[in-house]
């Protein structure tokens, strides 16, 4: 990868904004971190967080480099408005999983996600499907620190393997020193820091409008970005209302209900009350958020139709590009874009890193275990194991870059199979009273196999089918395939 010269852009001023978040991220995690020395203080924050503070980590912690800068580039083109039909069904997923999964996580005094599947499988099943959420989880998320230090790459002039190690480091050190607590509140302030790079790019691009706001919004309400909806039915198409509502919903299901990232802040709330006003709020503030950022990129293609100017690349390239060359030089703005980079990426891997350690350690250690570990023990091995996650998604990322794009994106979806096939093994255990272990199992095996084939098939000449509806499949097939292998089963008998 071609290390870039640093652009006029950063002057000294932004790059203090940047040191000061840097510097602020780990001053948090050592206040958070005081008396952090049981594991249920350590890996679930005592579960005494309060619901807003979770519902600010769940909105930052899916919120990832993608969001900051690809969903401005999806509006620049012919999407619009139309990716807002996504949110909305992650909206109705919230809903669902706070009516239906929650009350399962808030009965007895769990540790992990998958501990509600020993219970109805059996422990082969619960660390499956922890290890599938590992191994998806760190492929996933050393991809994405790879694409966010590439963007720091571009920003800064920083070889990439610097970018990703900054951020690994400082994260990796709020994160082990202060576990949940830390990351949550590391969470709330990077997430408030990347809404504001978010508001005042919106008022940046559009001083730069000739025209200002009105010229803005009859150029955009004319080329038919404002529009939302698009009611025509295709798999092939992920921006039409029933795959965002239907697939979106299922996907989110998949996602906030079984993925043990999202499951650890549920479990940290005082109550299941209260972690459903943080899971189905952040619904709604997701939807805000995607709103602004749609709007970034409507305005980027207002800007760049004016007077003939030169479009800066494609996707994410845009918004980037629009940061260095359009951005007022050493005011502290370029920087504030800097850190709202660096907060939407950093939220992510500390989450990861957190969820992670706890899942070895509950799923696989302490049940594998042939000595009980006493509180200091967990505390310290859960440390060790959160610094090792943090070395392996580092060197993913810093390996990425000898891959071709197409192969990261390839990886990032597999990454995202396990929300699906997660769901159909959680809701054979929910609907189905006869399926047991071996159909739990063999169904995520034949979910695998679909999505391989669907996603990547030479047959299919390219995917046929949307990202949306991904998790619908790989759920579907998972449950159905579990209910024939249980049903055989039964008949054989």
């Amino acid at each position: 990868m071609p290390v870039v010269a640093a652009p006029a852009a950063v002057g000294p001023v932004d790059l203090l904004v940047l040191v000061v978040l840097l510097v602020g991220s780990i001053v948090v995690g050592i206040r958070a971190g005081r008396g952090a020395n049981s594991a249920d203080a350590y890996l679930l924050g005592g579960r005494s967080l309060p619901w807003w503070a979770i519902l600010g980590s769940i909105v930052a912690t899916e919120t990832s480099t993608a969001t900051v800068l690809s969903v401005p580039g999806a509006a620049f083109g012919d999407t619009g408005m139309k990716w807002l039909q996504i949110p909305l069904g992650y909206l109705a997923g919230r809903v669902l999983v706070a009516a239906v999964f929650l009350p399962r996580y808030f009965q007895g005094n769990l540790y992990t996600a998958y501990e509600v599947l020993e219970k109805r499988f059996g422990s082969l099943t619960r660390r499956v499907s922890s290890l599938l959420f590992l191994a998806t989880r760190s492929l996933g998320d050393g991809l994405r620190l790879f694409l966010a230090g590439l963007v720091l790459e571009r920003l800064l002039g920083w070889p990439l393997a610097a970018s990703v190690l900054v951020m690994s480091v400082v994260t990796v050190i709020y994160t082990v020193i202060g576990g949940l607590r830390s990351v949550v509140w590391n969470d709330c302030i990077q997430f408030v820091i990347y809404l504001i790079g978010g508001i005042a790019s919106v008022f940046v691009i559009t001083s730069q409008i000739e025209g200002g706001w009105p010229w803005l919004l009859t150029w955009a309400a004319d080329s038919g970005k404002l529009q939302p909806f698009n009611f025509r039915f295709s798999l092939a198409d992920p921006f039409n209302f029933w795959a965002g509502l239907i697939g979106g919903a299922v996907l989110t299901i998949g996602t906030h209900g079984t993925d043990h990232m999202m499951v650890q802040r549920y479990l940290s709330a005082p109550s299941q009350r209260d972690a459903a006003k943080a899971v189905v709020a952040s619904g709604i503030v997701v939807l805000l958020q995607f709103l602004l950022f749609l709007f970034i990129g409507i305005q980027l293609a207002c800007f760049y139709a004016q007077g003939n100017r030169t479009v800066p690349g494609t996707g994410d390239r845009i918004f980037i590009g629009f940061i260095v060359e359009h951005f007022p030089r050493n005011a502290g703005l370029v920087g504030l874009m800097l850190a709202a980079v660096l907060s939407a990426a950093m939220s992510t891997l500390s989450s990861s890193l957190n969820a992670s350690a706890s899942a070895v350690l509950n799923d696989f250690w302490i049940p594998l275990s042939r000595h009980p570990l006493s509180e200091s023990q967990q505390v310290r091995l859960s440390r060790l194991l959160t610094l090792g996650f943090g070395v392996l998604q580092a060197i993913i990322a810093i390996q990425a870059a000898r891959l071709d794009k197409s192969v990261v994106d390839s990886a990032l979806t597999i990454a995202g199979f396990s929300a699906g096939i997660l769901l159909g093994i959680f809701s054979l255990g929910i609907l189905s009273g006869r399926a047991g272990q071996g159909a739990a199992l063999l169904g995520a095996a034949a979910g695998l196999i679909v999505l391989l084939l669907v996603q990547f098939s030479p047959m299919l000449n390219g995917p046929a089918v949307a990202w949306p509806w991904l998790a619908l499949i790989g759920a579907a097939t998972t449950f159905f395939v579990g209910l024939l292998v249980s049903a055989f089963a039964g008949n054989s008998r």
